[in-house]
């Protein structure tokens, strides 16, 4: 199969949308990613999948220390500035443990880089979470190569 079947393929898979942060030296650097996923309770553990040719693989191995943060649908602007897909513009942020978080997500996870793996033309990062701030709204998802707004469904004991 060619590359671009299989990336079609994994397009099928509907995702939220992340910002992957840290900093260096005072400077702010960050990335979207839609590979993130929990991996444990105990310890309380995430990760998030780089790509080795990514400006953020190097940071990632320098710091030592990352945030995610799980964006709203009201954040689109902000994934695709994140993305390369938008004009430069000012971001503002809020701080945590030492990490800038983007302001206003939906989940801010502040996590220690406890391990990473090499797997293929990316790396997995795994962090142990020590610290998180939740807010209320609704994801931004990416499904098909777009992005998407849901809201979510809620349900009712009867």
């Amino acid at each position: 199969m060619d590359d671009r079947t299989f990336r079609d393929a994994m397009g099928k898979f509907a995702t939220g949308i992340t910002v992957i942060t840290t900093v260096i030296d005072d400077h702010i650097h960050g990335m979207t990613a839609n590979a993130f996923m929990s991996v444990s309770l105990d310890p309380k553990l995430i990760t998030v999948s780089i790509d080795e040719k990514a400006h953020m693989y190097d940071k990632m191995q320098q710091t030592g220390k990352f945030a995610v943060s799980i964006l709203s649908d009201k954040q689109t602007k902000m994934s695709m500035h994140f993305a390369g897909q938008k004009e430069k513009e000012d971001v503002e942020f809020d701080w945590h443990g030492g990490v800038p978080v983007i302001k206003d997500a939906l989940a801010n996870i502040i996590c220690n880089v406890y391990d990473s793996h090499k797997v293929g033309d990316h790396t997995l990062f795994i962090g142990e979470v020590v610290d998180l701030h939740l807010s209320e709204g609704d994801p931004l998802t990416f499904f098909g190569g777009k992005y998407g707004h849901n809201q979510l469904i809620k349900f009712h004991t009867v």
